[in-house]
């Protein structure tokens, strides 16, 4: 572990589950273990588990809520007693908890080109890099901001990040997305993002089986055909149409990306408006970096929503 590679302020799980962790630390940039990590963290971890049995049993079953316990005097049944009373994912509101407190900046890498708000629903810290490396100077707000904060900002763009939750929750938010499309500010959103805007819209969301997980999730990208190796930690997905145009009040729009392992909605594209969004991480470190043009796409749409207002 090592502070340069830090994605967030701290561990964010509430649990650290793992077969054989490695006696040692390896790499040559590392300054913690992975254990002192976790200490320092106050996160649970538990090892010399089966977790392939555990990934055969939730594939069977789907995901589920667990506890790990230890030093308890607690029966088998009171402790699966305590785990049923745990909230569920479904119905959580949890982008309070893990946002920004405060505004603060990433500047630009040289000259600067735009500003972008970004309002942290959980945001990771590679996403502002990658957007300052496009001469974007981000201004990283609360989730709770309202549009007038935002527009104090003279912002040429909006962005929406991942986190946690259910965006049927997230109402508030969706209204002000509401308000961005209809004030025709350039919006992209990601993941978390992604599914507020599908609900902005009028498409509901809904919670999958099993979430999509890991780095290596495959999306086609239905406007050039191209197959994307993409990263995803996701358990809910728009249902929206995927064939042909939708019609929205903001304008018709299409779905842009697909999942090709089950079928999700991946992408969503407004064609008269200067927004669209998908299900995944464009801004994965350290990979896969196939869908980091969505940055540049993000780019061109403040660029030519500047055009359009000149």
């Amino acid at each position: 572990m090592n502070k340069e590679d830090e994605e967030s302020k701290k561990i964010w799980v509430s649990g650290f589950v793992v077969r054989n962790p490695s006696p040692v630390v390896s790499n040559w940039r590392a300054t913690s273990s992975l254990e002192e990590d976790l200490i320092a963290n106050e996160v649970v971890g538990i090892r010399g588990v089966d977790t392939r049995a555990i990934t055969r049993h939730l594939r069977d079953l789907g995901a589920m809520r667990v506890g790990i316990f230890s030093n308890t005097q607690l029966s088998r049944e009171e402790m699966v007693i305590k785990v049923r009373k745990s909230p569920q994912m479904a119905g959580s509101f949890l982008a309070d908890d893990v946002s920004t407190s405060e505004t603060y900046i990433v500047p630009s890498v040289g000259e600067k080109k735009f500003t972008v708000v970004a309002l942290d629903m959980g945001i990771k810290g590679a996403t502002p890099k990658a957007m300052s490396e496009r001469g974007i100077e981000v201004h990283v707000v609360p989730s709770k901001s309202t549009l007038s904060e935002i527009l104090e900002i003279k912002p040429d763009g909006i962005f929406l990040s991942n986190g946690p939750g259910d965006p049927a929750t997230m109402v508030e938010m969706i209204s002000l997305v509401r308000e961005i499309l209809s004030a025709k500010i350039p919006l992209f959103g990601i993941c978390f993002g992604h599914q507020i805007i599908g609900r902005a819209l009028g498409f509901e969301t809904y919670k999958l089986p099993f979430g999509h997980r890991g780095i290596n999730q495959p999306v086609k990208n239905l406007r050039s055909g191209v197959v994307e190796i993409t990263a995803h930690n996701h358990g809910f997905a728009v249902a929206a149409p995927i064939e042909g145009n939708f019609n929205t009040i903001y304008g018709a729009g299409f779905v842009s990306h697909i999942g090709l392992n089950d079928g999700v909605v991946e992408g969503l594209e407004l064609l008269e408006s200067p927004a669209f969004s998908v299900q995944y991480h464009p801004e994965a470190a350290a990979g896969p970096h196939d869908a980091s043009y969505l940055f540049d796409q993000f780019v061109t749409l403040m660029t030519n929503a500047r055009v359009t207002n000149a």
